[in-house]
């Protein structure tokens, strides 16, 4: 008997164990034993019903990942095949579902005649954020089951339901407690199936019940996703395998599932989306760096400011369960911060996120302070005040001073020189950079930051720490704004002249959004801030400046002018709230200094914009690569589609180019080197990599240091 799945009978009843860990992914060879062990079941007269199990801690965790792309994908037999097999079993089949069951493994246990699942189960069908729909009858067989809507929720957004969410729906026909012997239950349940005589269930049997969805359901649930979907493919796909089942038998509906499917998997998003998945997973792998080196232990954090920086970046500990002391040495300020703090979380109750108690029970593992000597104990701490080098060494230079030996010491810089600030401290190699992304309690990624000292062991705690406190690590070495804003400055910069050339801030966001993007640079300027990117580049005058005097310069005069964005009312656009509208004064403005530096108007077209500014992300992320900063192109692309709201459809800058191709990328800013005259000559020479790859025929992905 195949070893992935085991076989065994107890009082007339199969047994079939899924034994492939670590998630029990559906590969060729458990597909398999699945076969083998319900053929062998199906011939002994002496069983009478089958249990599928697992032996492991996930039911069954879908497609074996490790095969997408690969012959072994489509070998048989093949899910769908499978399934329909199971289904026609003339003897009753109980899906025990221990735990997870995701993707594939949902629909294994649709196939079966009864599902129970354990008090803590999760079951989910997960394929759209690959950019795929469910492939072997999750379309189907969900809405036949649940009912149209919770299938329809729960395909479309990809997202799990509970045990309870699913017995309430009927995916489930029983719950087992969590403190009795899940087998042994479920054995009992299939017993008493037989011995009752319960009837065989077949979704071919089962048309979509719509009687409860009026006729405007299916148009009015696009309408009410299309802004959190919007320029995703697989969604749609999902809604119209749904709607289109609900006038099909079973085999029909299979068949119209199949053909999506089809689509999807032959998508640019698909691989792109799934270009993502893989890469979060890789970021954590460091090379040259043993992933079991023991990381340290992390039980008492402290962060250094309370603004919306520092208190966002408290609030992830204290979700996580982790002690945490808010210093300022500002009284007033610190109270002020904690009560943000509290605010937030009351808002989380009032949405329902959260319940009272749990307000509470946050709030008890913050603490505050304004003495330096209260962080003797600490484990780690991050630095989040203002971002000036002079300030954040006489951070350290006290954190030094009274931290214990061992306790990791981490700055929230976005653009700073790590090294200059490990410098200070005598312990170098227990400094790092833990770059939080605004607001801090939301947004996913976490730039780790690898000083050119820093320990083997600080960098593994800080990778764990990431996944602890749910956000997506990805490590940088150290350079001017590291991964993430060395690569967002050569894109702002084109951004903003355009707008010297004559472009307008509206149609530069245009051509941003339309592309996928979730704001363009405008909207995304106004948002940060006109004054945080104006003293940002204080920080670093020769760099923006030195070979260009217009640099940001409607930027830099709209600062002066105090107008810093959303936070004054008036940036780029002018806002009422969150509501804006375009300003024609800054039209204005961008003509009258476009003249004064000597820069010709004109119309610019969209495809201009789109090339200038994507094609510089692309071009500078290549620079990135070839300069080690960044150990492969999927770590950028995790950055920014993690930290910058690149579209998840297209996988990231360096996908996209891929896609496209670099030698398109490479012929583009040739062309505007060429007709820009110095500017372009300037700014548009192609990075080496870039033109080495694209010569040689070959793409990022394929490029490693």
């Amino acid at each position: 008997m195949n070893t992935v799945v085991s076989y065994q009978t107890k009082d007339a009843i199969a047994i079939l164990t899924l034994n492939s860990p670590p998630v029990n992914g559906l590969a060729q060879t458990v597909r398999q034993g699945i076969k083998d062990a319900f053929e062998k079941a199906t011939a002994d007269d002496d069983v009478k019903a089958m249990v599928i199990t697992s032996s492991g801690k996930i039911f069954c965790g879908g497609a074996d990942v490790t095969e997408f792309g690969s012959p072994l994908a489509t070998a048989r037999p093949i899910l769908p095949e499978l399934f329909n097999q199971l289904e026609s079993s003339s003897k009753p089949i109980v899906a025990a579902i221990n735990s997870l069951a995701l993707g594939g493994g949902c629909e294994l246990a649709l196939a079966c005649d009864y599902r129970v699942a354990h008090a803590n189960a999760k079951i989910g069908l997960p394929e759209v954020k690959l950019g795929l729909i469910p492939g072997a009858g999750g379309t189907q067989r969900l809405p036949r089951i649940a009912g149209v809507e919770m299938a329809l929720q729960m395909i479309v957004s990809g997202e799990s339901v509970n045990a309870e969410q699913a017995l309430a729906s009927g995916i489930v026909d029983a719950i087992i407690d969590a403190d009795i012997h899940f087998l042994d239950a479920v054995i009992d349940y299939a017993k008493s199936l037989v011995a009752n005589g319960a009837a065989i269930k077949s979704c071919a049997d089962l048309r979509i019940d719509t009687s409860k969805v009026d006729d405007n359901f299916f148009n009015d649930f696009r309408k009410s996703i299309a802004r959190k979907t919007r320029g995703f493919y697989a969604p749609e796909c999902a809604i119209k395998a749904v709607e289109g089942g609900c006038e099909l038998s079973l085999n029909e509906g299979l068949a119209l599932e199949k053909a999506l499917f089809i689509q999807c998997l032959e998508s640019t998003q698909a691989r792109a989306q799934q270009h993502l998945f893989f890469a979060e997973r890789a970021a954590t792998k460091i090379p040259g760096i043993n992933a079991a080196i023991p990381a340290r232990a992390i039980s008492k954090v402290a962060i250094i400011g309370s603004g919306t920086m520092g208190g966002g970046i408290a609030m992830n500990f204290a979700n996580a369960g982790i002690e945490t002391t808010i210093l300022d040495l500002n009284a007033e300020a610190l109270e002020r911060g904690m009560g943000v703090i509290r605010k937030n979380y009351e808002v989380s109750a009032k949405r329902g996120r959260l319940s009272a108690a749990q307000v509470e029970e946050r709030m008890a593992l913050l603490k505050s302070t304004c003495d330096y000597s209260d962080l003797g104990d600490m484990d780690l701490v991050i630095e989040a005040v203002f971002e000036n080098m002079d300030v954040k060494k006489k951070v350290f230079s006290a954190l030094d001073s009274v931290c214990k030996p061992g306790a990791i010491l981490a700055t929230n810089t976005s653009t700073l020189d790590v090294n200059e600030i490990a410098a200070i401290t005598s312990r170098p190699n227990d400094v790092i950079g833990l770059h939080f992304f605004s607001p801090a309690n939301v947004m996913k990624l976490l730039e780790i930051v690898r000083g050119a000292d820093t320990a083997d062991d600080v960098l593994i705690t800080a990778i764990n720490l990431a996944k602890t406190i749910h956000k997506v690590p990805v490590v940088a070495g150290v350079c001017w704004g590291f991964i993430g804003n060395r690569i967002l400055e050569p894109y702002a910069r084109e951004a903003m002249r355009l707008m010297l050339e004559g472009a307008s801030p509206a149609q530069i966001d245009r051509v941003l959004y339309d592309f996928g993007l979730a704001m363009g640079l405008p909207s995304m300027i106004d948002l940060a801030g006109i004054d945080v990117g104006y003293l940002v580049r204080q920080g670093n005058v020769q760099a923006c400046y030195g070979r260009d005097p217009s640099y940001a310069i409607v930027c830099d005069e709209l600062y002066k002018l105090g107008r810093y964005g959303q936070k004054t009312g008036r940036g780029m656009y002018i806002y009422e709230g969150r509501d804006k509208k375009e300003d024609p004064e800054v039209v204005a403005l961008a003509t009258r200094l476009a003249k004064e530096h000597g820069i010709s108007q004109r119309e610019i077209s969209d495809q201009e914009i789109l090339e200038r500014t994507i094609y510089m992300l692309i071009n500078e992320g290549a620079q990135v690569l070839e300069d080690g900063i960044s150990y492969r192109s999927g770590d950028i692309d995790t950055v920014y589609c993690n930290g910058y709201g690149f579209p998840a459809h297209r996988g990231g800058p360096m996908q996209y180019a891929d896609e496209i191709g670099l030698q398109t990328v490479v012929d583009a800013l040739e062309k505007y080197r060429v007709s820009l005259g110095e500017y372009g000559e300037e700014w548009f020479k192609s990075a080496p990599l870039l033109k080495k790859l694209a010569a040689e025929g070959k793409s990022f992905k394929e490029f490693s240091q």
